[in-house]
């Protein structure tokens, strides 16, 4: 009765792991994005999208990001710079 137990946890976990989708994009088979500092004279915020292996790159337009082009395999995209909550 334990082993069963113990093997619903494991695989409870593993789905978990799997949904959350950092696993996969560490082991290139999603595709994802990160933060990249602003060329000189643009202005917002970068992206840099990677594909992945079962999928492409992001596609950041419904954020209200326009792409800026390819590097190789990288997208590169410009995005509204991100509002400052900073304290009065």
């Amino acid at each position: 009765m334990s082993r069963i137990l113990l093997t619903a946890v494991v695989i409870v976990a593993v789905m978990a792991l799997i949904k959350d989708g950092r696993i996969l994009r560490q082991v290139g088979l999603r595709g994802g994005c990160s933060l990249v500092s602003t060329p000189h004279g643009e202005t917002g915020a970068w992206e840099r999208c990677l594909p992945g292996k079962l999928e492409g790159a992001p596609n950041l337009s419904r954020s209200g990001c326009t792409s800026a082009g390819t590097v190789g395999k990288a997208e590169y995209w410009r995005c509204p710079a991100p509002i400052d909550s900073g304290s009065f």
